[in-house]
């Protein structure tokens, strides 16, 4: 059931009365005129009223009871409204199947059309019922387009020029100036109307076939006006935001540039988490007082996350390099390893200490002395910092204060590696074994006995163990039995590198080769080739594996193929072996012995720019280790020729929320 929006009374009058002048044979849904009889159905009812009448009468007859039965069913649940006879704000509908009499009329300011409900006769009556129909039933209230081409189907005697003329502002057809109507046109025009449905539709197809294509594009330009419809407006506002959120976020700003309510709709805060979601953004940047984009409009918390870190991006790739800050603190010695975590540094290094910076000042907060040799592998969490040294120990660090809170002792060879994992931490040794302990209270869980040469790259889940060694293997170990349930042979060559994802070990070797691993049945699933020297690091991150190689390559991989997708080289490629690499879900930061740290698209594998270059690079200035957040990349640069003085910098690609 639909609605339709009924006229004044004065113009139902005017209307009548024109057609009553009329002598045409209208289409089976012809209205009734008062005192008169229904004409029959279909182009050859050209018979007397009284006929008509006679033979309308006598259908009512047949059916009286049962249209009075219908019509107390629909005043139960009709769909129209009584507020005036101005035309305003008074709707009717008309049921499909139902063989309702519509009187059609047009107002005198456009033209738009109501269905008027004829009045039914009583098996005790013989005159019309003049019951009025019930007043305050305002159900549903259609915009100015599903009053005239939307929901509600037109009558078939709705003509194209009334539905153009019921639209408020719409200009009227173009007529052709210099061309006088031809005197034929009106008896041709009454000819066609007096045709049934298919008959219309079979003569304008024959038309259409006559026509030159200028006269088609003269008809295109006319008709098509009528059908474009801002769709967007017409639906329920989640569907809309339905159809809005497979929009990318470039074109949804655009969107809002559209009119009004498209901006309401393109600021909706859900339909920007979504946006952020897919982006890997997973919190909304709440600022402390929100900014109005203009009176009546305000930024989403999510949509402003969204445009912060679309700046974000743009700085890394294309932003200006400010001046980065330096920390200097280790003299001349090389800085072994590096953690950052929101904005504490901690840098490890052969002097025997570990120092605590402020990725915000650059200062130097705390210097952890304690260990007896160079400091070779370490980890943080929050406020803990744990290191494992050549003096055989690892020790626990409170890094706001600077205090060593444990010593593990046990490892009888260098500390060479180590994964921290909540309260656990793993180490693996020269000594050949790997050591589970408890950072909280210092105690050594268990022991991992099972490789024949050093320990070199460990990783750990919380639940298994997966351990690289200078004997060419790969282990799986299950800690709490302390058993090896794996080894994995196949490298022919010292293993120095690891990932694991709790699905899948990758394993780097000086080999030269890649191998891809399943944790629970042992098997290698790829060999990755490709590479010409020692894999020196990798990240692995959602099946895609970035593996940087001594022969001064990085390339990109998917673990689920085993296909290279990307090899990061060509003319802007390092010189020199790659030392230490990083990946985001846009970008790829990489440092090289060249002395220069490079970044790189992801998804293209295209270079980007230089975001290092020191000025020694390529005569002895190294930068050795790098580790980057959203907004900062610090870099471990110095030399082992003196030419580079050994320092941190800390680049900042952070935007002001101002």
């Amino acid at each position: 059931m639909t609605c339709r929006r009924r006229p004044s009374s004065e113009e139902a009058a005017r209307v009548l009365a024109e057609e009553e002048e009329e002598e045409d044979v209208s289409a089976p849904w012809e209205p009734e005129r008062s005192g008169k009889g229904s004409p029959g159905s279909g182009p050859e009812a050209d018979g007397s009223p009284e006929q008509g009448a006679q033979e309308s009468v006598s259908s009512r007859a047949h059916g009286e009871q049962q249209e009075e039965e219908e019509e107390e069913e629909e005043e139960e649940g009709s769909c129209y409204s009584e507020e005036g006879e101005d035309g305003s704000d008074v709707y009717f509908y008309y049921t499909i199947g139902e063989r309702w009499i519509d009187y059609l009329q047009r107002t005198e300011e456009g033209g738009l059309l109501r269905h008027v409900r004829p009045k039914m006769k009583r098996k005790s009556e013989n005159g019309l019922d003049g019951r009025a129909l019930s007043p305050g039933k305002k159900l549903c209230k259609g915009s100015e387009y599903s009053r005239t081409l939307g929901a509600c189907m037109p009558s078939p005697t709705t003509t194209f020029g009334d539905l153009r003329n019921a639209k408020p502002g719409q200009a009227r057809r173009r007529r052709i100036p210099s061309v006088a109507p031809p005197p034929e046109l009106q008896d041709w025009l009454r000819t066609f109307q007096r045709w049934s449905g298919p008959e219309k539709l079979l003569a304008l197809d024959e038309l259409i076939d006559r026509c030159e294509p200028s006269q088609i594009k003269y008809m295109m330009q006319v008709i098509e006006p009528q059908f474009q419809r801002d769709f967007i407006s017409l639906l329920p506002k989640e569907l809309a935001l339905y159809v809005l959120s497979f929009l990318e976020p470039r074109d949804l700003l655009r969107a809002a540039q559209t009119c009004r309510y498209w901006r309401v709709l393109a600021e909706d805060n859900l339909l920007w988490r979504e946006k952020c979601r897919e982006e890997g953004i997973e919190e909304p940047l709440n600022l402390r007082k929100r900014r109005l984009l203009s009176p009546g409009f305000m930024y989403s918390p999510w949509k402003f996350a969204f445009m912060r870190q679309h700046k974000i991006d743009m700085n890394w790739r294309s932003g200006e390099l400010k001046a980065p800050k330096v920390l200097k603190g280790h003299d001349d010695h090389v800085i072994t390893c590096l953690q950052f975590c929101g904005n504490r540094i901690v840098s490890g290094s052969d002097d025997n200490t570990l120092k605590v910076w402020s990725a915000v000042t650059g200062e130097c907060v705390q210097t952890l002395v304690g260990h007896t040799g160079g400091v070779w592998s370490s980890q943080m969490r929050d406020s803990i910092v744990i290191s494992g040294s050549t003096d055989r120990t690892l020790k626990v660090w409170n890094a706001d204060t600077g205090e060593c809170v444990h010593t593990l002792y046990g490892h009888t060879s260098t500390v060479r590696c180590m994964h921290l994992h909540g309260n656990r931490v793993v180490s693996g040794s020269r000594d050949a074994t790997l050591r589970l302990w408890d950072i909280e209270t210092g105690q050594c869980l268990h022991v991992l006995m099972g490789h024949v040469a050093a320990v070199r790259c460990v990783q750990y889940d919380g639940h298994k163990v997966v351990s690289g060694a200078y004997d060419y293997t790969v282990k799986v170990w299950d800690p709490e039995s302390e058993s090896c349930t794996h080894t994995l042979q196949g490298h022919t060559n010292r293993v120095y590198s690891l990932q694991f994802d709790g699905t899948h070990i990758v394993s780097g070797s000086l080999d030269t080769s890649i191998r891809v691993w399943d944790v629970e049945s042992g098997n290698c699933l790829h060999t990755l080739m490709g590479h010409q020297s020692l894999t020196s690091g990798m990240e692995l991150r959602d099946n895609i594996l970035v593996s940087g190689n001594a022969d001064s390559t990085v390339k990109i991989w998917d673990i689920k193929t085993g296909q290279c997708l990307q090899t990061l080289q060509g003319p802007s490629k390092h010189q020199s072996a790659v030392t230490c690499l990083q990946f985001s879900s846009k970008f790829v930061v990489t440092s090289s012995d060249d002395g220069t740290v490079k970044l790189w698209d992801l998804k293209t594998g295209e270079f980007v720019r230089n975001l290092v270059a020191l000025e020694s690079g390529g005569s002895g200035g190294v930068v050795w280790r790098i580790r980057a957040s959203n907004t900062k990349l610090v870099c471990a640069v110095g030399s082992r020729n003196g030419t580079e003085e050994t320092k941190l910098l800390v680049l900042d690609f952070d935007v002001d929320l101002k």
